[in-house]
């Protein structure tokens, strides 16, 4: 376990740490929790964000880790980072909806782009978002994303993703090149 200068702890996360992080991501997109912070989803997105399932897969594997932040002994954030080849992949960012918008989430991003050029070597961060996420996309693009305007289709039809609730989502790639 690691701890930030003054700040909170990171760590990777375990088995026993699904239920939690299932808990903080869908607080953070989904449902009426989700509105106490900027990030929800729950005016395009229903049902379920991730489940235990999908979050186990990531701590599971070999090329991912789930990067947990912990602060007065609770769970408050949490990102995937994989390595794909000569970057990595940064995805499932959670922050708890009543930390949002006091710094938490830059500190997070900023250990996962410190971590993965320390840990692979990587020299870019990719990440897809909502191409209709405005706000989320331009938060990214403040701290060094750019919008490659490459574009992948939403799951429609597979709910493990949640029940859109409208028909032009997307994803866009974005990508920070690591110095």
């Amino acid at each position: 376990m690691e701890t930030a200068a003054n700040g909170p702890t990171f760590r990777d996360a375990t088995d026993a740490d699904v239920d939690a992080l299932v808990a903080l991501i869908e607080s953070a997109y989904r449902g009426d929790a989700s509105r106490a912070g900027w990030t929800t989803e729950a005016d395009i997105l229903e049902g379920q964000r991730t489940d235990p399932e999908g979050v186990l897969e990531v701590i599971k594997s070999p090329d991912s880790r789930l990067l947990t932040v912990e602060q007065d002994g609770r769970i408050v954030a949490c990102c995937q980072l994989e390595h794909r080849g000569d970057h990595a992949y940064f995805g499932m960012f959670a922050v708890s909806p009543t930390l949002q918008g006091a710094g938490l989430g830059k500190t997070v991003m900023a250990e996962a782009e410190r971590r993965v050029r320390e840990t692979w070597g990587v020299t870019e961060m990719h990440m897809t978002v909502i191409s209709v996420r405005d706000d989320l996309i331009a938060w990214y693009e403040r701290r060094g994303y750019r919008r490659t305007g490459r574009m992948t289709p939403f799951p429609y039809g597979d709910e493990r993703f949640g029940v859109p609730q409208r028909a032009d989502l997307q994803f866009e790639l974005l990508v920070k090149k690591l110095v």
